[in-house]
């Protein structure tokens, strides 16, 4: 559970004492343009830019509530974006493959299989440099840049006329695309409460739904393209790409890379942001790169049971978003129609995605709403494996398969509001990225020639997985009431801590959770 908990809907906010004045000067305050290199590296730079500021004002939760909104309306659309157009060129190839491109590039027996796992090989690859650029850079550029290059090689695919090509261009999608999950969880952590950020995760994430259902339409309507000498789906892969390509130039120009440098916000308005997430005790950027915090990951138990949860979680969302629209092809349908009935999917994606963010920011209990997610994936997994007898059966499983979708974000907001450190953080939201893709690695790989149409064994390993990721879910919930009793929490130390009247610079400091004897454990 949460110490800074339950209060109103996404505008709603709760924090220490920031400041009154929120003045409309919305200049560009010269501390954010400091490199903070005359300061104690230990502490976090935006300590120093509230300890440089001359504003010294207090806010009320009116104010918070209207700074909250200012920042959810810049911020949240631009993440939003940049995560429905990852998954809908992500997935394009499972679109792709029944618009005739197996067929066009004459692919054999598990190549298409391997082309989908490449990808993630590539990604999962690409998560080491992130680890240590990530520390390095500012986290919303490289964010830009990244968006920027997956989307010319998404276009880049149109040019694939056999598996090498085709192969080659899943690769470089793969790496750019490597940066977008680590990038998000860090920018989330920059401008809201670990109780704040339930809901803004819901709301970028959603995009994997939204892109279910856009890559629906945009498939059906490239399906109707009838020209021999420029096939539909590499139209379909040009016009995905140039999308992407300007989603990254506003990603790059106007995203901020910290709160100290956004220019939406007046002085006295960064302050108060600031003041308000110390509480995180998460930090929001220092470039010290600490080998300690790297080796105090290799035991920590609470990652490691994150990395097998998110493995365990991936597996089935592999097979769901590689294979969901070949799957329902095979029942008999159209290559127009199976791409229309594979939308269903992102409404329950984006409905219980929903349900779970809003849920957790009103009751917390994250452990709880994993497992909620994880049942309807086990009797989905049950449906596709025993039900082969019915059409609307195995339809049915699909769809209920796709909400453990929603369990991502629990595990990435699980990483994000639980390790403390700069580099301890860094390091473990590109872990458990690259856990994902491990998953997805694993989970194509199910799906046989020789298992084909109804490939049973990889049903059946949906339905295992998700009992297994529901079981994990439960033991870090034990793990993270135990490591809170062990720090010997108090509900007053908790209650106090960023109030007036304590140590500010401790709030600042870069620590790891195991560190600070203040950090709590968010369950």
């Amino acid at each position: 559970m949460d110490s800074h908990s339950k209060s109103d809907p996404i505008t709603d906010v709760k924090g220490d004492s920031s400041s009154r004045d929120t003045s409309s000067s919305h200049a560009h305050h010269p501390i954010a343009e400091k490199g903070y290199g005359a300061h104690d590296q230990n502490l976090d730079q935006a300590y120093w830019y509230v300890q440089d500021s001359n504003t010294a004002v207090e806010a009320t939760p009116a104010e918070l509530r209207r700074l909250r909104r200012k920042i959810d309306w810049w911020i949240v659309p631009i993440m939003f974006a940049c995560y429905t157009m990852q998954f809908i060129d992500k997935v394009s190839l499972n679109y792709a493959a029944v618009m005739g491109l197996n067929q066009e590039l004459k692919l054999k027996a598990n190549e298409f299989s391997n082309a989908a796992t490449w990808f993630f090989i590539a990604f999962l690859i690409a998560e080491v440099p992130n680890a240590i650029i990530l520390q390095r850079v500012p986290v919303a550029k490289w964010l830009g840049a990244n968006v920027i290059l997956w989307g010319i090689a998404t276009a880049c695919t149109a040019a694939a006329h056999d598996y090498v090509t085709l192969l080659t261009a899943r690769i470089f999608l793969g790496i750019f695309e490597a940066a977008i999950a680590p990038c998000l969880i860090l920018i989330s952590g920059q401008w809201y409460t670990k109780s704040e950020q339930a809901p803004r995760f819901c709301i970028w994430y959603a995009g994997l739904g939204v892109g279910q259902i856009i890559g629906g339409i945009v498939s059906y309507g490239f399906q109707q393209v009838k020209n021999p000498t420029f096939l539909g789906w590499k139209i379909m892969f040009i016009v995905l790409g140039l999308v992407t390509v300007s989603i990254g130039f506003i990603t790059f120009f106007f995203l901020p890379d910290t709160p100290m440098k956004a220019r939406f916000l007046s002085e006295p308005e960064k302050v108060m942001l600031l003041k308000h997430v110390s509480v995180n005790q998460t930090g929001i950027r220092n470039k010290h790169y600490k080998l300690s915090q790297a080796f105090e990951i290799l035991r920590d138990i609470q990652l490691w049971l994150m990395v097998l949860l998110t493995i365990l979680i991936s597996i089935s969302s592999g097979v769901i978003t590689t294979y969901s629209a070949t799957l329902i092809r095979n029942f008999g349908y159209k290559p127009p129609t199976a791409a229309l009935l594979n939308m269903p999917s992102g409404i329950v994606s984006i409905a219980s995605t929903f349900i779970v963010g809003f849920g957790i920011r009103h009751t917390s209990h994250r452990w709880a709403w994993l497992v909620a997610c994880c049942i309807p994936g086990i009797l989905g997994g049950a449906l596709m494996s025993f039900a082969t007898g019915t059409k609307a059966g195995q339809l049915a499983g699909i769809y209920l398969v796709n909400s453990i979708t929603a369990t991502l974000i629990v595990i990435y907001q699980w990483t994000g509001s639980n390790v403390g450190g700069q580099t301890k953080r860094v390091i473990s939201v590109a872990l458990v990225s690259g856990s994902f893709s491990v998953g997805n690695i694993i989970g194509p790989q199910t799906f046989q020639a020789s298992d084909a149409p109804d490939y049973i064994p990889a049903k059946i390993t949906v339905l295992a997985t998700q009992a297994a990721a529901a079981l994990i879910a439960v033991v870090l919930f034990v793990y993270y009431v135990w490591a809170n009793k062990r720090k010997g929490a108090t509900l007053a130390v908790e209650e106090n801590i960023g109030m007036p009247g304590h140590d500010e610079e401790r709030l600042w400091e870069d620590r790891t959770d195991k560190q600070n004897p203040t950090f709590r454990y968010v369950y």
